[in-house]
């Protein structure tokens, strides 16, 4: 009876545990069933009041409808260093759970390639949720400003504010400087909403990195009253309300920083983009996901959407995957050329 018992546990029990491993990340993906934890934490890598802040606040209250048992969002800010330390946290620090998901700068997801060592994370194992907008930007100076075209942004020098070297507002005035030969100078260590009232106090001229939804969602004032003068736009198209102002891409000389500015495009492409930590079991991810793609089509979250003057251009969290792995196969001189704009 011993030797049979043995025998039975030799063979079974290698095979039950095998079973109960494989079932742990299934379980989580029952249909119907609850989603495991009560209550999801909403990490904002910026100050409260800005683009950032206000997409994810927006997608933060009306996603949880979409989530089997509809868990209750918390959003927690958690600024600094340009994002870098909330996207650091979520990706490092945070439970895999599924109780985190976050929305990052979109130019954090280029960090690891240029060999930025403060970035404790490969985008590449992040799990991509989707992002809500594109994000196209603009370089912008007060209306008071006699800087008013780039042109003149070539003959002067220009304060711009920004937050922290490495968000959009400090790279778009040195990529300009790299590319065109303006003379912007950035002042960091604002936040997000200080660097807006610096412009409107004068501390500083204007600010660059700015996208129309932002300004829209958080400074409809400056666009309706036209109290800044915008200079320049990246992106491939001209947006919305902006036929007149010069695209980045068509004052391009060189098709060697034509390529490198492909490369730089892609934190547009990938727009606001939302993830889950790495580790996450997948089948809450797929839920996530899910969940992301059926908010973007409820007519409650885009009523909400369009009171909060958020401009909406869905990408999924599959194609956010797919534009990394394109950008991080680049050939290596052009990443460096990209890097090199950067600085």
């Amino acid at each position: 009876m011993v030797r049979f018992r043995s025998l039975f546990a030799s063979a079974f029990l290698p095979w039950l545990l095998l079973t109960l491993a494989a079932g742990i990340d299934a379980a989580y993906a029952q249909p119907g069933e609850p989603y495991p934890v009560k209550q999801i934490r909403m990490i904002v890598p910026a100050g409260a009041g800005g683009g950032y802040d206000s997409y994810a606040r927006i997608l933060s209250k009306h996603l949880e409808k979409f989530i089997p048992g509809n868990p209750v969002f918390v959003n927690q800010n958690m600024p600094g260093a340009s994002g870098m330390v909330g996207t650091n946290w979520t990706a490092s620090v945070a439970p895999k759970d599924g109780s985190v998901i976050a929305i990052t700068y979109n130019t954090l997801l280029l960090q690891p390639i240029f060999g930025n060592t403060s970035a404790k994370y490969d985008p590449r194992e992040l799990e991509w949720i989707g992002s809500m907008g594109k994000q196209q930007q603009t370089c912008a100076t007060w209306h008071t400003s006699p800087v008013k075209t780039i042109e003149h942004a070539m003959q002067r020098e220009v304060i711009v504010a920004a937050t922290g070297a490495t968000g959009n507002s400090a790279l778009m005035p040195k990529q300009l400087n790299a590319l065109l030969g303006t003379r912007f100078k950035v002042v960091t260590g604002y936040s997000t909403s200080e660097s807006r009232l610096a412009v409107e106090r004068g501390e500083v001229e204007g600010i660059c990195g700015l996208s129309m939804s932002t300004l829209k969602a958080s400074s409809p004032d400056w666009l309706i009253n036209k109290r800044i003068n915008i200079l320049i736009q990246t992106g491939k198209e001209h947006q919305e309300g902006l036929s007149e102002v010069p695209l980045l891409s068509s004052l391009m000389k060189s098709a060697e920083d034509n390529q490198a500015l492909d490369v730089l495009a892609f934190p547009e492409e990938a727009g606001r983009p939302f993830f889950m930590p790495p580790g996450t079991p997948k089948s809450l991810v797929t839920i996530m996901r899910r969940a992301f793609d059926a908010t973007m089509k409820d007519p409650g979250f885009l009523i909400d959407a369009e009171k909060a003057r958020l401009e909406l251009d869905p990408v999924s969290g599959e194609d956010i995957e797919k534009l990394l792995t394109q950008v991080y196969n680049t050939p290596r001189q052009m990443i460096q050329r990209a890097n090199d704009l950067s600085k």
